[in-house]
């Protein structure tokens, strides 16, 4: 019995080796979102604001239905096609995250309070945002780029201005530089359309 137990032990050891080398990796989590320090800057000084704060609404951004999902969508490097990088996911649905990322952007530049899903009275004066990603796409350790096309809404009178912001960046690095070019993308179209609510708002 001793030499069976033997024999059996280095056969389970190389087994549960061989398993654990075999587990598929964790996934990686990606925001768009600032973290809570850059959230935190970019509201500071506005406990102190004594005119009306001007109030906006960002809706969550529309996106062609192959980026929808929860891995990140990254061109293949064979002239068209794409891959999913499994262990590279968004926290949140990329609309989610991209609506997020928009308005942390918009009410850090105007000065400006989110009421999304929050309402608003009949009489209030509030802009709507709504935007729509056309493309975006990247080489993982080359660029990234999108074309974003938005609207303002100026409420409750209904006055429209529409744009689109194409940009294309550099993403050296691997999957962060790419998380990171866009975030870069996302700020510049939120200077276009924070540009646009201060037409409105003239």
């Amino acid at each position: 019995m001793m030499k069976r137990l033997t024999i059996l032990l280095p056969l389970a050891i190389a087994a549960t080796a061989l398993m654990n080398g075999c587990a598929s990796p964790e996934p990686r989590y990606y925001t768009l979102a600032a973290g809570p320090a850059d959230a935190a800057a970019s509201t500071t000084g506005r406990a102190s604001r004594t005119s009306v704060p001007l109030w906006i609404e960002v809706t969550p951004v529309r996106v062609p239905e192959r980026l929808n999902r929860s891995q990140l969508v990254v061109r293949d490097g064979s002239g068209g096609g794409v891959r999913l990088l499994d262990t590279s996911r968004w926290t949140s649905p990329l609309p989610d995250e991209l609506r997020d990322a928009l308005s942390q952007q918009l009410q850090s530049s105007l000065d400006a309070v989110d009421v999304y899903q929050h309402g608003l009275s009949a009489t209030q004066q509030a802009f709507r945002v709504t935007a729509e990603v056309v493309s975006l796409d990247a080489d993982v350790g080359k660029r990234a780029a999108a074309t974003i096309t938005w609207t303002v809404q100026r409420l409750p009178d209904g006055k429209v201005l529409s744009g689109r912001t194409e940009t294309e960046l550099p993403a050296p690095g691997q999957v962060d530089g790419v998380v990171n070019a866009y975030r870069e993308i996302l700020a510049a179209t939120a200077a276009d359309i924070a540009a646009g609510v201060q037409t409105l708002a003239r």
